[in-house]
This record gives C-alpha cells, sequence and structure tokens, in this order.
C-alpha cells in the first residue's frame, strides 16, 4: 500500500473544504491534502448554475459554478495538493486516513489533523415512506438538477415537487424555464422551509402554487409515475381522508430535506447531535476526537454558502492552531444550549481563549416561525449576556448571533440562546 504524509488532510473538495485547506495555508500549515471523490474541485455548487452565491462574502451575485471557481482557482495556484476521484474509506484512531482512487490504488496518509467536509445527502423516499408503486420518474430534486444542468436531460413534463426546501423551489423554477409544466409545491409544514427569497423568486414570480399544510398520500403507476394523490395534513401532520385528490403527472421530486453525510465520522467515533445530526463541536469547530474538524453542510446544513466559507476558514485556522498548539483551553469548557424556540445551536461548546477571536458567531434555527422578537444569550445565572431584535425568525432560515468575548467569564459553565417570551 502506498503510503503518504502530510500536516492536515481534509475530506471533501466543496466550497468548504476549499476554504478551509486555503485559510490553514494562510496560518502556515505548509503540507495540506484535498481528497475530493468528483471529478474536479467545487462540489454541489457546480450544479448549481442559478444565481445568488456570494453577496455576503464577495459582496457581489454569482452563480454556483462563479464561487467555486473564485476558490478552485486559488487552491491550484497555492501548492495544496488535491486528489480527485478518491473515496477516503477510512479515518482511523492513529491520525491515519485510508483512501482509494484509479491512480494511486488503496492508499494511506499519515496526518497531524483531519478537517470533515463531506456535505450532505439529501433524503429519498425510502426515508419518508411514501406508500405506492415503484414507478420511474421519481426522484431527488437535487438528482433532478443534476439531469438538466450536467448531463442536459429533462426528467419529466408534468411535475409535482414535495417539500419547499431550497433544492425543491429552485427545481420548480428551473423545470418551468425548461418547458416543464410544475403543477405545485407541497409542504407538510404550515409555512415555507426554505428562504424567503426562493419562494418569491422561483414560485410567485413564475405563478407555481404552493399546498402547505400538505403531503403525498400515495405514487401511482407501474412502469412510469402517472399521478400522485394528495391530501391536507391536521395538526399531528398526519394527511386528512376526505381532503384526498388525484393530481396527474409523470414525475414527482422530492426536497425533504438534507443529511449530513457523517459515515466516517461515526466510524472514527466522532460525537453526533441529535438534531444536527453533524459532529458535536467546539466554537473552533473541534469534535470531541481533539484532531478531528469538521464544517460546512456535514457539521449543519446551511442555506448559504458564504456561512459555510466563513465557518469552514474558522476550521482550517483551528487546524493550524491546533499542530501548532496556539489556543489555551478554557478552566471549565461552557456549554451552549437552545431554548425557547431554538432547534439547535452550533457551537454546542466554547472550550478555548483567543484574544484574537472579539466575537464568537453562533449559528441557529427556530422551531417555529415568529415576528419582531428579541432573542437573547444568558448566562447560567440568567444574566442577559447580548440581546438581539429580529423582524422575521423561521425555520428555513438559519441565523447568526454575536457573542462578544469579553462577556464570558472563567467560572461560566453554561450559557443558553432562546427567542424572549
Amino acid at each position: 500500500m502506498k503510503k503518504l504524509s502530510y500536516d492536515i488532510v481534509v475530506v471533501g473538495g466543496g466550497p468548504a473544504g476549499m476554504a478551509a485547506a486555503l485559510e490553514a495555508r494562510k496560518a502556515g500549515v505548509e503540507k495540506i491534502l484535498i481528497c475530493e471523490r468528483g471529478g474536479k474541485l467545487g462540489g454541489i455548487l457546480e450544479q448549481c448554475i442559478h444565481n445568488g452565491f456570494g453577496l455576503q462574502y464577495f459582496k457581489e451575485e454569482l452563480t454556483g459554478p462563479e464561487y467555486a471557481t473564485r476558490f478552485s482557482d486559488q487552491v491550484e495556484a497555492s501548492d495544496i495538493d488535491v486528489k480527485v476521484n478518491t473515496m477516503v474509506m477510512d479515518i482511523q484512531e492513529d491520525k491515519k486516513v485510508i483512501a482509494v482512487n484509479p491512480e494511486d490504488g488503496l492508499f494511506e496518509v499519515e496526518t497531524k489533523a483531519v478537517i470533515l467536509a463531506m456535505g450532505c445527502r439529501e433524503r429519498t423516499r425510502e426515508s419518508i415512506t411514501i406508500p405506492g408503486d415503484r414507478p420511474s420518474g421519481v426522484m431527488c430534486a437535487g438528482t433532478a438538477q443534476r439531469y438538466v444542468n450536467i448531463n442536459g436531460y429533462l426528467p419529466g413534463k408534468e411535475i409535482v415537487i414535495l417539500g419547499s426546501g431550497d433544492i425543491g423551489l429552485i427545481m420548480a423554477r428551473r423545470m418551468t424555464l425548461e418547458g416543464a409544466n410544475v403543477k405545485g409545491v407541497l409542504e407538510l409544514m404550515p409555512y415555507s422551509t426554505g428562504l424567503v427569497r426562493n419562494k418569491v423568486q422561483c414560485l410567485d414570480d413564475f405563478g407555481i402554487p404552493l399546498y402547505l399544510s400538505h403531503t403525498v398520500t400515495k405514487i401511482h403507476g407501474k412502469n412510469r409515475v402517472e399521478g400522485v394523490s394528495i391530501a391536507e395534513v391536521g395538526p399531528d401532520r398526519n394527511p386528512i381522508p376526505e381532503t384526498e385528490v388525484f393530481i396527474p403527472c409523470d414525475t414527482l421530486l422530492l426536497s425533504v430535506g438534507l443529511i449530513p453525510e457523517n459515515e466516517l465520522s461515526k466510524k472514527v467515533g466522532v460525537d453526533l447531535d441529535r438534531v444536527t445530526r453533524g459532529a458535536v463541536v467546539d466554537e473552533k469547530r473541534r469534535t470531541n476526537k481533539d484532531w478531528i474538524f469538521a464544517c460546512g453542510n456535514v457539521l449543519h446544513v446551511h442555506d448559504l454558502v458564504d456561512n459555510v466559507t466563513e465557518e469552514s476558514e474558522l476550521a482550517g485556522r483551528a487546524a493550524a492552531g491546533y499542530i501548532f498548539g496556539t489556543y489555551a483551553p478554557r478552566k471549565n469548557p461552557i456549554t451552549v444550549k437552545p431554548g425557547n424556540n431554538i432547534g439547535y445551536v452550533v457551537p454546542q461548546s466554547i472550550r478555548y481563549h483567543d484574544e484574537s477571536q472579539k466575537v464568537i458567531r453562533l449559528y441557529m434555527r427556530v422551531r417555529n416561525p415568529q415576528e419582531n422578537v428579541t432573542m437573547e444569550i444568558k448566562d447560567d445565572k440568567g444574566e442577559v449576556l447580548a440581546k438581539f431584535k429580529k423582524d422575521i425568525v423561521e425555520p428555513g432560515s438559519m441565523v447568526n448571533l454575536a457573542l462578544p468575548t469579553m462577556k464570558l467569564t472563567e467560572d461560566m459553565k453554561e450559557i443558553t440562546v432562546s427567542v424572549a417570551e
């Protein structure tokens, strides 16, 4: 078996992996390897040909491939090593990474730190158990996006979309532009789970109906989808039988959530959060394995790639800091807990002193939409450390709050983030 040695191995060459590798290189780490299982750097952005990327990070509007190219050009201009068509098979406790590709075969990389940036995968029909036949024409929205934007195939002509996640909304517009008839987007919840701008630009502007509190109850068709039965759902999220109607269609696209790709993390014993389904990390994006860091969608599902980049740069700097022994640990780690109407908070703990870090950004999603709210960060004595006014908060849009590090004391054990009641 071929054996290599690097200071940092980055698993994944999407926007998260590239940003983390570049930042680690800027911080002084010399030997960095990016392992990407696709044929080129860029990850999922290569099939996201719509615009709307980079508004926060670059202060200009870019398409997905344009955003990815900004970083892949920097990687290629640097001395960071890249192996594409490379599948990481295992990460071992003795800081060794086992991977395979057509050129090197099965090979081993000895490393000092690993950054996990594997992204996420879509939930399938099987994970939500829709009853009915198993004809062709049922697929995830991301798969349909690849067929249309990369391969040039149209998945169908008469489309129903289940789920109002961002990919589903974007594909409703994309299929309409390609001449298909999108009959509607169904959403189980009483609110859209995608970004507001996507609902407006992708559905409202094209006259595509959004059916809230609806779901698909059955798929019809033997060889090809012939139609779906849909029904309203009650407060318990169960279908109401008397509201069921049949919609003829030849394609059902599913946009029913994303799952962080954490099979490698589980193998090496990284602790996972039951809500985010990503790693449990501190403010440096460090896992319970002190040499493994996580960032991007493998950590928690983001709605903006700009946030992915900023978080990944933090992980890259932290991995460099770990190698160089830069950060001093706190006497008492501070646990970060979700409070009223908060589904989760990342990071889940604060463990280090870092005078260069003036604020710690806390990323979270609310459980239910609310308007004109005050969000609070309180310590374990109930004292308010920071307050933030928000016109609207909703599950489809991630919230990030800046906690001033000067407010954290040595005896503090816990802080809670909540929407004030």
